[in-house]
């Protein structure tokens, strides 16, 4: 676990372990500091990674016990312009800030998406206080949800508290639940879904569970219990073991029960009765408790949010349907 330290010299050091022997170092690199690949690439073309007090190319191979000292960038202004957007803060101090996003909003900029986002949101109402480790594009962002997945997010205020957070993230240390409505009687009352999980191989837009070896994917798991049957619908809870995109969505589509509202993964809801359609905008999903360790306090934190009115109307009318 990395250490929470004062980073105003901007520098870390990183150590190659047996299982990232043949690594590209400028992925290896992207991995520890949550820069991207090509910004990781930048900074070894720009010889702020040094290998024994001296510069590498960015495909170098990794050995056992390479010890990398990497100078990270001075924060950029951000691309993205503060907003006057409210924000639903649950928690905040001078490290992390816990927000409750709302269905609907997009966590940071990207094509089609440009303002109006959590990004916006935050630099307004943190002005000069958020790590610059995401770049210009997605300052303090240390993890992320989809946009129409409404809940909990925690995000950095300082690049050593994204560096903390991160690590806790990559070991498996923040615990992250959902609540779901997802299609279907599911037999057992609990369940763990363990499949890996990568690009899907035709439809570019999309994950898929795959099952090849060869190709490129992550592993995944995510486990899963049931709060509520609704007869051809169930309220369930999924506890995050892995945090890949679109996870919990692509995992239980993959075994037969599909999230109620989501179209690509196969629940669009036209199994849902028409004049209850119009409750229903996206998939039925959300972030309802995030536990972790505070940064610089080493204090274990839980955050919570109340199901949204959207998701407990479905509930209600689902159960009278049930009755």
């Amino acid at each position: 676990m990395a250490e929470y330290t004062d980073l105003t010299d901007r520098m870390l050091s990183v150590t190659a372990e047996p299982f990232d022997v043949g690594k590209r170092v400028d992925a290896f690199i992207a991995e520890k500091t949550q820069l991207t690949r090509s910004a990781a690439a930048r900074l070894i073309e720009n010889g702020n990674v040094l290998l024994g007090g001296k510069e590498i190319a960015k495909n170098y191979k990794l050995r056992a016990g390479d010890i990398f000292e990497i100078e990270l960038p001075e924060p950029e202004d951000s691309e993205a312009l503060p907003e006057d957007i409210p924000l639903d803060v649950i928690y905040e101090d001078e490290d992390i800030i816990v927000v409750n996003k709302p269905k609907g909003m997009v966590v940071h900029p990207a094509v089609g998406n440009t303002n109006g986002t959590l990004v916006n949101a935050l630099l307004y109402h943190c002005r000069d206080s958020l790590s610059g480790i995401g770049g210009v594009v997605r300052p303090g962002i240390v993890h992320r949800i989809d946009k129409d997945t409404g809940g909990l997010l925690v995000v950095a205020k300082n690049d050593a508290a994204h560096l903390f957070l991160a690590e806790q993230i990559k070991e498996h240390k923040v615990e992250r639940i959902y609540y779901a409505l997802a299609l279907g009687n599911f037999k057992e009352d609990a369940g763990t879904v363990d499949a890996p999980i990568g690009r899907h191989p035709t439809d570019r837009k999309k994950m898929a569970v795959i099952r090849s070896a060869d190709a490129r994917r992550r592993d995944a798991v995510t486990h899963w219990s049931v709060v509520e049957r609704f007869g051809r619908f169930t309220l369930i809870r999924c506890e995050l073991e892995t945090g890949r995109t679109h996870q919990i969505r692509v995992h239980m589509a993959s075994i037969g029960h599909s999230l109620l509202g989501d179209g690509v993964y196969g629940g669009d809801g036209t199994q849902f009765e028409a004049r209850h359609k119009k409750l229903i905008d996206g998939q039925c999903l959300f972030a309802a408790e995030l536990r972790l360790t505070h940064p610089r306090t080493r204090e274990k934190m839980v955050f919570n949010a109340p199901l949204p009115e959207y998701f407990i109307g479905i509930c209600e009318e689902l159960r009278k349907e049930n009755v």
